[in-house]
């Protein structure tokens, strides 16, 4: 596979369990050393993706390859080349979490030892003791670094951080950022916006089984609204008829109003000839680009 090959390419990728249709003609792609956030809530068909890419179900119909290769009749090999955290973790009861890390890195066959002895200190694991001890945020600590001491190509994170405290998610954070660094590929679901901004170099928003937005933060970005808010010399009310101006509302001194992005050039000209004394400018967050697709739903 060439260094430009996508790691990860799914075209029109179909998965049906009885009526409910899981995955409705979803493309993704994955480029070499991208952090991809991968978006949705429950039911909208990420981790029924993930298990696509693992190998673990087979899609009706469409085309999905991991380094060029078929997940479904390759798994053993791809698996090799891979690393899977899931949101709920369970281990064997008896083992102690060091020596459930252990099997699974040993089961990769290449991981580097003093990789995984960083990895506890800096995820404050204490590995000595049996893993029916632990709480669920340890669980999760155990497969972490068990997948980030492995000498893999590709990590796909499914809720990773589901049960840690904040220290531990900018731990997280951090190693990610690291592993960026080293040119993995990674593909992050995960309910935490925050997280996904900051360590996404793309992002995908999936509605019923279908990617309905995806690109670089600045392209989707680009597609949505800016928040204003500005004092001008004379009333600014005018503006609430202007193209691509939204929700315009007046407290105090300040005016408040959305703008559409492709709008925003000409309502800032306009801004100009009304006097304008401050203005702050909110550029549109990734749960707003988020809601615009569930919104609805939201409010339902």
């Amino acid at each position: 596979m060439s260094e430009s090959a996508p790691v990860i390419h799914a075209e029109d990728l179909v998965k049906q369990f009885g009526q409910v249709r899981a995955l409705d003609r979803l493309n993704l792609s994955i480029a070499p050393g991208e952090v991809h956030g991968y978006l949705g809530p429950n039911g909208a068909g990420k981790s029924t993706t993930m298990r696509v890419l693992l190998g673990l179900l087979r899609s009706d119909s469409g085309t999905v390859r991991l380094f060029g290769r078929d997940p479904w009749r390759e798994a053993v090999e791809l698996h090799r080349r891979l690393a899977y955290v899931p949101g709920d973790v369970e281990l064997w009861p008896n083992l102690t979490g060091g020596e459930v890390i252990d099997m699974f890195l040993r089961l990769r066959g290449s991981y580097s030892r003093t990789r995984r002895e960083e990895l506890i200190e800096r995820f404050d694991l204490d590995p000595r003791k049996k893993t029916r001890t632990y709480s669920k945020g340890n669980r999760q600590k155990v497969a972490l670094i068990s997948a980030l001491a492995a000498d893999v190509d590709l990590l796909l994170l499914d809720e990773p951080t589901a049960g840690l405290d904040p220290l531990m998610e900018a731990v997280f954070q951090d190693v990610i950022q690291e592993t960026k660094e080293q040119g993995r590929s990674v593909l992050l679901s995960s309910h935490i916006l925050a997280q996904v901004e900051a360590l996404s170099s793309k992002v995908s928003i999936i509605r019923a089984g279908r990617i309905v937005e995806s690109g670089t933060l600045s392209e989707l970005r680009h597609m949505s609204r800016t928040t204003i808010e500005v004092e001008t010399e004379q009333p600014a009310s005018a503006l609430s008829a202007a193209q691509g101006v939204h929700d315009l509302r007046t407290e105090a001194e300040r005016t408040l109003f959305e703008v559409d992005g492709e709008h925003l050039q000409d309502v800032m000209a306009r801004l100009t000839g009304l006097g304008v004394r401050s203005i702050t400018a909110h550029p549109p967050t990734l749960e707003q680009l988020l809601m615009r697709h569930y919104g609805d739903e939201a409010g339902a």
